[in-house]
């Protein structure tokens, strides 16, 4: 019965959003019912976000750890921001459209030669005034901890085709961080179904976190390093305040 009500949610989230949507459009108008949708999709999942911190005011990059699906709901509908995503997720039945809507940026992790494209297209969308986020990390991790963050997309930021600001975000799901995780040898259905049928609403604190000039580092893998330093540092510290901040990596 949870996940009946919580699909039911997600169906009326859409409606709502879709036809308004579709009309921005049709006008030529930028349409803000995706975030709207995200928003509303993260709370009809039982996600209750909360802000720590302040979003930057103006044109930023995002850089956020990564645990579950619901990081885009949340995170989406808090700043409206667009998406580096793995292509596969392009050729979803739905889902994969529904990201088109919000200026989902595809890449691939497999194919040789396409990360020279892949920069090019992340700059083109940087030239837009949409906030993007990205997932270094390149997977999800059990929320305990961060994985290596993945630095090659980075590129784009040196230098960036406009003026922008890096901020990195914690995304907190505090002790149901390992309840709701994508595990390593779980289908996409399985974890969709199991987080969908869990008990209770999902508390989730995105931690919006200091944020930085690109200019001030020197190379992609200084911008990685620093962002995976304060998440890191949030993440200790969140975990157990008289803890100190997680090793690099």
């Amino acid at each position: 019965m949870r996940r009946l009500r919580r699909i039911t949610a997600l169906l009326l989230s859409l409606i709502i959003c879709l036809i308004p949507h579709m009309l921005w459009k049709a006008a030529g108008r930028s349409s803000p019912w995706p975030r709207r949708f995200l928003g509303l999709a993260a709370r009809s999942v039982g996600a209750r976000v909360q802000i720590s911190g302040r979003p930057y005011d103006g044109d930023m990059f995002l850089l956020a750890n990564h645990v579950s699906w619901i990081d885009i709901l949340a995170l989406g509908g808090a700043t409206g921001a667009a998406f580096v995503s793995k292509d596969d997720v392009g050729r979803w039945p739905v889902v994969g459209w529904l990201a088109q809507q919000n200026n989902t940026l595809f890449v691939s992790r497999d194919r040789r030669g396409a990360l020279s494209g892949q920069i090019d297209a992340l700059r083109t969308a940087l030239l837009g005034h949409q906030p993007v986020a990205l997932f270094p990390e390149g997977t999800t991790s059990d929320g305990t901890g961060l994985l290596p963050f993945k630095p090659a997309l980075l590129a784009v930021l040196i230098p960036p085709p406009r003026p922008v600001m890096i901020q990195p975000v914690h995304i907190d799901y505090g002790p149901q961080s390992t309840d709701i995780a994508w595990l390593d040898d779980e289908s996409d259905g399985a974890n969709a179904s199991r987080i969908l049928g869990r008990k209770g609403p999902l508390p989730v604190t995105l931690r919006f976190l200091a944020p930085f000039d690109p200019a001030s580092c020197t190379d992609r893998k200084s911008i990685a390093a620093l962002a995976r330093e304060r998440i890191a540092a949030s993440i200790a510290t969140h975990q157990n305040p008289f803890s100190s901040p997680l090793p690099p990596v």
